[in-house]
């Protein structure tokens, strides 16, 4: 993998929540933070499908507290419709030292619609995603869950966002313990529409 690739993927990683931070003690059973969130009701692939501008991240994450002021603007185009192995493609565009970038991700569907499974290259630990709360044509909550680490994101249609949309996902990230100052909002420019095939990543 080439060195740009490598920090690409590793950025994205990040962003997600407490990646590479395991748990202080692993032998110890306690239930998953994810559990007790409620999925969207009656989940709809076809509504959910199409792009999303990244608003926000609510992440207790070390890489984000240090590097926050170095976030770049980022979307995702969902797929309309699940693969024959049942997943879910979704693509992500942002920059890397002003070169726009396409990663390609496979979320893999759990038996409940609105749940998935992220398996991610080169780490240990699967990634548990969930659709906690959207009306698909204004905003999507996600909840994003890694060895029992939490990160909360918003995502919206457009870059410009209504409070009452902020303060609702702020309420979303405070009922999960996470304080406001671990809330980091997104670059509203500087997005990109795609990416040339040199800059693919399907991780």
């Amino acid at each position: 993998m080439r060195p740009a690739l490598g920090i690409l993927l590793l950025v994205l990683l990040q962003i997600s929540g407490s990646w590479g931070q395991r748990p202080r003690n692993p032998r110890k059973k306690t239930e998953n933070p994810i559990d007790k969130i409620r999925v969207k009701e009656n989940f709809n692939f076809a509504q959910f499908a199409g792009k999303w501008f990244l608003i926000g991240v609510a992440s207790e994450c070390e890489y984000l507290k240090e590097n926050n002021h170095r976030v770049e603007a980022t979307t995702i185009v969902v797929s309309s419709k699940a693969t024959e192995k049942k997943t879910l493609p979704i693509s992500t565009f942002r920059k890397l030292d002003g070169i726009c970038w396409e990663i390609k991700h496979e979320y893999k569907q759990s038996k409940v619609a609105g749940s998935f499974l992220l398996k991610v290259r080169g780490y240990n630990s699967n990634v548990d995603v969930l659709v906690g709360d959207t009306d698909y044509n204004t905003y999507a909550v996600l909840y994003y869950q890694k060895q029992r680490k939490l990160s909360i994101k918003l995502y919206a249609r457009s870059a410009n966002v209504a409070d009452n949309i902020i303060q609702k996902y702020e309420k979303a990230v405070s009922e999960q313990g996470i304080a406001e100052d671990f809330i980091y909002y997104f670059p509203k420019y500087g997005f990109c529409d795609s990416a040339d095939q040199f800059h693919i990543l399907k991780d």
